[in-house]
């Protein structure tokens, strides 16, 4: 048990899958306008990686990893090459049945995340929560608090994020810096505050 709140509160703070790995940018820079939007995203993000991660440990352990057909009789076939393309698949999947729900029960937040939603199946943080999980060797229990864990982190750095941004409207920044210029500066700055916890030990 306090090996999985390790995971956890690791994969939300020391590990933050954006503000220490920097993925999932693309989506985090252009929805953290707006409070309500960023909250959205993050709790689809959330839900995503919860599921993406396990299903994917379990298509690998079962179906790609070196061995893992033994029990059809091929224990030599080693399929984890196909690794990427199988982690996509699923991803892909699961998005767009969340997308065909948002857009069933909530049609004002389906179009504020308009192109983003679909692009989630191409986050670079949920098929990277996925490979990570292979690297770290993670069990199928310790695969769903990662990817849950993952998710909060994303979605408490997007919601942080869209906070600071209400903020800076009313700040005085320079002509250069308006907009994309001033977030890029304040994700860097928030990255450093998160690196504070990596002397802390879970």
């Amino acid at each position: 048990m306090e090996n999985l709140i390790s995971i956890f509160l690791n994969s939300v703070f020391v590990g933050n899958i954006l503000l220490a790995y920097f993925l999932g940018m693309c989506s985090f820079i252009a929805v953290s306008k707006n409070i309500d939007t960023a909250m959205g995203l993050g709790f689809a993000v959330v839900f995503v990686l919860t599921i993406t991660t396990p299903l994917n440990w379990m298509i690998y352990y079962f179906f790609l990893a070196p061995g893992a057909l033994s029990w059809v009789g091929l224990p030599d076939l080693d399929l984890s090459f196909l690794k990427f393309i199988m982690f996509i698949a699923v991803i892909a999947a699961i998005v767009q049945a969340i997308e065909m729900v948002i857009d069933r029960f909530s049609a004002g937040l389906y179009s504020a995340l308009g192109v983003f939603l679909p692009l989630i199946s191409v986050n670079c943080a949920i098929l990277g929560a996925s490979l990570f999980m292979v690297e770290r060797e993670y069990t199928f229990i310790e695969s769903v608090v990662y990817g849950f864990g993952s998710g909060v982190g994303w979605m408490l750095a997007i919601v942080a994020m869209a906070a600071l941004r209400i903020k800076l409207r009313y700040a005085d920044i320079p002509k250069g810096l308006e907009d994309y210029g001033i977030a890029m500066i304040v994700t860097g700055l928030m990255a450093m505050a998160f690196m504070l916890f990596s002397g802390i030990s879970f």
